[in-house]
């Protein structure tokens, strides 16, 4: 057990070291030469100071990424290993003899313990984003908002979890095929009810107050023969300096909302572009091709961890504590290796989606024809968030959903040429 304990550790401290040289020395992040002068080179539109907070601030804030990852997983492997789960499961059943009793004990005493292991690192990133300015948040607001996620996790999480104990307990080697069937229409539950019933437990939304502003919108949306009564303004002022405007939901509660922080700090072309690219999203239906494409995920998904649950407890039950998949003792397990296999899907996804983002951008130049504001809503962005514009390889891989600001810059400087060909 020491020398397991031991060589974990080792592992992630020389995995964290690599990143740290990687994001610190070895990646390039520099401008290309030929980009240099152009309105993709951040020293255009940055001063002196603001070109070094963001290379700093970026670069900190990959490495949190980099380091939490794995150290999630090591919170699970530990809490295995050192039969943490087990004891809970014991004391689960030592209180109650219902199923259900038992899996939301358990489930407090899991979530309760990684939530404590989890937060100087989430701290971390909180006075990180404060200190950067990029957070206004007061420390009393963030706690609120972290207490409430802590409940909304759990009350999921127990429905998930008592649902898929139920099927491996009655459906056998066929639990995870049951299992995806009943993900389907609890994640399109989920969407559906997600911006009028949890969304509004961390922020207020409202329908957009300038009216006038809201004009140029719904004649915007008139063009693209799509609803506009679904435009809502958020106010995370109170939270964020940071810029957004995103598309949630679906069916009649889908709904494109705008930070009221990207309204104080854009014009209304620079808005009405956003509000073209968010549109673009809806016309092209890539909410719907996401939720495809996540259900297909978790299908493949659940299958191999069907397999490797069968296998890790054959061969290492002893080790981690578990007779039978079964038990709810091996839930860390599971957690361990849906978040193992989600992020060895990242690439995939993050690509599929800047695909997206791309033909989003190019829907609203269509749509708007709006070039220099297009290019100025990506420079206050960055500018805003202090974003790297040009991230290191890996960084782009796995987290960046988006083109790099290098890239959006760039094509839509080119735009007009790129039609012409």
């Amino acid at each position: 057990m020491k020398k397991i304990i031991g060589w974990s550790l080792l592992i992630y401290l020389v995995y964290v070291l690599a990143m740290f040289w990687y994001l610190f020395y070895g990646a390039d992040t520099s401008i290309p030469s030929a980009l240099k002068g152009t309105a993709a080179d951040p020293a255009t539109f940055l001063n002196a100071k603001e070109l070094m907070l963001s290379e700093e601030y970026s670069k900190i804030r990959n490495l949190l990424f980099f380091v939490n990852l794995p150290y999630d997983w090591l919170l699970y492997f530990f809490i295995l290993v050192l039969g943490f789960s087990m004891k809970f499961s014991t004391w689960s059943k030592a209180i109650s003899k219902l199923s259900l009793v038992q899996t939301a004990i358990y489930l407090f005493y899991l979530s309760l313990l990684v939530e404590a292991l989890s937060y100087p690192l989430k701290w971390i990133s909180y006075t990180l984003s404060k200190n950067y300015q990029i957070t206004t948040q007061a420390f009393s607001g963030w706690m609120k908002d972290l207490v409430i996620g802590f409940w909304v996790d759990y009350a999921i999480m127990f429905l998930i979890v008592s649902v898929l104990f139920m099927l491996i307990r009655k459906s056998g080697k066929r639990w995870w095929f049951y299992a995806w069937l009943c993900s389907v229409p609890f994640s399109l539950f989920l969407m559906f009810f997600q911006p009028v019933v949890i969304d509004p437990l961390y922020n207020d939304f409202y329908p957009l107050k300038d009216k006038e502003l809201e004009t140029k919108i719904l004649a915007l949306a008139s063009k693209a023969e799509i609803p506009a009564e679904h435009v809502y303004e958020v106010n995370m002022s109170e939270k964020t300096n940071a810029l957004n405007a995103y598309v949630t939901g679906i069916g009649s509660n889908s709904r494109i909302v705008l930070w009221d922080t990207t309204l104080e700090r854009l014009n209304d072309e620079e808005i009405l572009f956003i509000m073209a690219h968010e549109m673009g999203h809806y016309v092209m239906k890539h909410i719907y091709v996401g939720i495809a494409g996540y259900l297909l995920m978790t299908l493949i998904g659940l299958f191999i961890i069907h397999k490797l649950l069968t296998y890790i407890v054959n061969r290492w039950g002893r080790l981690f504590k578990i007779d039978k998949i079964s038990d709810l003792s091996m839930l860390p397990l599971f957690l361990l290796l849906v978040s193992v296999l989600s992020f060895t899907a990242s690439p995939v996804e993050n690509a599929v989606s800047r695909h997206q983002e791309r033909a989003a951008d190019t829907y609203a130049m269509e749509l708007t024809h709006e070039q220099d504001a297009a290019i100025r809503t990506f420079q206050e962005l960055t500018k805003a968030g202090l974003s790297q514009v040009n991230p290191p390889y890996l960084v782009k891989l796995l987290r960046y959903g988006h083109p790099t600001m290098l890239e959006r810059i760039t094509y839509l400087e080119t735009y007009d040429q790129e039609e012409q060909k």
